[in-house]
């Protein structure tokens, strides 16, 4: 019967042409919280609490996110201009925008979700959803004036990190992990100036978004 739940439940990370499973056995991956490995996820790796049935939920709480970039030396526009280095510094002022617009935009998803209302109140039926974007890297030079157009397949990465987690007892019932490259489909080049630069970081924290809203609404599809 417990297992029989989990597959309701698991449909929050389904994503792919096969069905995704719980693994099971001796060899399942299990981590330290007790939550097991999901094959075929609609994220790159996701676990579940096997015996949690997440259907009794229908409220979620923003449980905020944690922001963590890697460390880049600082240099100017020229000395960028003439390295070999693929990775960039990224000032304060753009750290902070980051973090505005990835919060901006997973909050306007979470608002359209069909299946579940924002709340503040914890409840048995409340999930919690804590989130985070770690080792944050930028790909994109520091802007030049005069310099010749810049051209790139990807304007840096991250990875995500995604908790649910019962808002009564605050245990962890479901994990996602996966890293993403801000880049268009197709491997196609990207024009790295402010605005295309901004425009794709939009792109790139809405594609996620959107699948966790849809991953929840798919609980009570």
């Amino acid at each position: 019967m417990q297992r029989l739940v989990s597959l309701v439940a698991v449909f929050i990370v389904a994503g792919c042409a096969t069905d995704p499973s719980i693994q099971s056995g001796p060899n399942a991956e299990t981590t330290f919280d007790g939550l097991v490995r999901i094959d075929h996820a609609r994220f790159a790796a996701a676990w579940i609490d096997p015996d949690v049935d997440l259907k009794k939920y229908n409220k979620i709480i923003p449980g905020g996110a944690e922001f963590e970039f890697r460390s880049v030396q600082k240099m100017s526009a020229s000395a960028a201009r003439r390295s070999n280095e693929k990775e960039f510094w990224i000032s304060d002022k753009n750290k902070q925008r980051l973090v505005d617009t990835v919060t901006e935009v997973f909050t306007e998803e979470l608002q359209k979700s069909e299946h579940f209302t924002v709340t503040d109140e914890p409840g048995p039926d409340a999930l919690i959803i804590v989130g985070g974007l770690h080792d944050i890297v930028s790909q994109v030079p520091p802007e030049d004036v005069g310099r010749s157009e810049v051209w790139l397949r990807s304007l840096g990465e991250a990875t995500l990190v995604i908790e649910l987690r019962d808002s009564l007892s605050n245990e962890v019932v479901y994990r996602a992990v996966e890293r993403r490259a801000a880049e268009n489909p197709g491997n196609q080049m990207i024009r790295a100036n402010t605005a295309t630069t901004w425009a794709e970081v939009r792109r790139w924290a809405r594609r996620w978004a959107v699948r966790l809203r849809e991953g929840l609404d798919s609980i009570h599809e």
